[in-house]
């Protein structure tokens, strides 16, 4: 596979601002890390990173960098694509596992595009919420996953897919908050509809309020469904509200079926994560990976 190591190093450093986060998912030690940085900061003549102690920072010239090297990295994902679909192409069974919002909404355009591209390979995808996703592949039952939320599972390996961000949500046709939103003091009030327990997404959601000291129970919580789908269309017989993914209601947003309400004060972002068993590694599931990073956004 073509690539360029150095500007790998540097992006992993700038996406984790972490030395030693970098070297653990390179599987290369700190020192190299650090080495590879050097050269960079000398060939470019200024600092990529500022060092605050024990945390780091990207300089300007290290922000300007990193959309150099996001551009770079995709046109070798892409090279390597090409050249691998003429000459290498894949044959194999991939047991895939994505959590709900990731195999609705993120996955399906992906899939069609890496079949074109790989007419030999065979994807079989299992949906599930992020705790079952880790639990498949931590019995080998999947080859790798795709999840939402949290990473918990210190047997699993983690590395970032795609960034998203989580809104509060009601019909359309729901006028009782005016497009001022409303805040986290009335957010108590609303009749509220969340996913099941061990949903991603609820995780998530649970972890930025109680980042402003609320905790689900004093929510005003009318019911638990188990798929964004439901939640959806509930939404659209009531005026009821819910958190949902930007993903996930694109289309509705635009078609005016729903309508995004803010909340002062609150802004919720999570990261959508490839995970895989520490040590396990294939060929297919690799390129599956690159092919996802490099068609994310398309």
């Amino acid at each position: 596979m073509i690539t360029d190591f150095r500007l790998t190093v540097f992006k992993t450093v700038a996406d984790r601002l972490s030395f030693t986060r970098a070297a653990e998912e390179l599987f290369i030690s700190q020192p190299a890390v650090t080495k590879h940085i050097n050269e960079l900061e000398r060939q470019l003549g200024t600092p990529l990173f500022r060092r605050h102690g024990n945390t780091i920072s990207l300089t300007e010239q290290g922000a300007i960098l990193l959309g150099y090297a996001n551009r770079i990295l995709d046109m070798y994902r892409l090279l390597n694509d090409t050249f691998m679909e003429a000459t290498d192409p894949i044959n194999e069974t991939i047991r895939l596992g994505a959590s709900t919002t990731i195999s609705q909404y993120v996955l399906p355009a992906i899939l069609a595009r890496f079949k074109r591209c790989y007419p030999g390979a065979k994807p079989i995808l299992f949906n599930g919420n992020t705790e079952q996703i880790e639990h498949q592949i931590a019995d080998d039952r999947l080859d790798f996953g795709l999840i939402e939320g949290h990473a918990g599972n210190r047997t699993l390996h983690y590395e970032t897919f795609m960034n998203d961000s989580i809104v509060l949500v009601t019909s359309g046709a729901n006028s009782s908050i005016d497009k001022r939103g409303t805040n986290l003091h009335e957010l108590r009030h609303l009749p509220i509809v969340i996913r099941e327990t061990g949903s991603g997404t609820l995780d998530v959601v649970e972890r930025a309020l109680s980042g402003h000291g609320l905790v689900l129970r004093e929510l005003n919580v009318q019911l638990q469904l188990g798929s964004t789908e439901s939640i959806k269309h509930y939404l659209y017989a009531t005026d009821a509200y819910a958190f949902l993914s930007t993903q996930a209601i694109a289309d509705e947003v635009a078609e005016g079926r729903l309508r995004i309400i803010p909340v002062a004060g609150l802004t919720i972002t999570r990261q959508f994560s490839f995970v895989t068993k520490h040590g396990a590694f294939s060929r297919s599931t690799e390129t599956f990976k690159q092919f996802c990073l490099t068609n994310r956004n398309q």
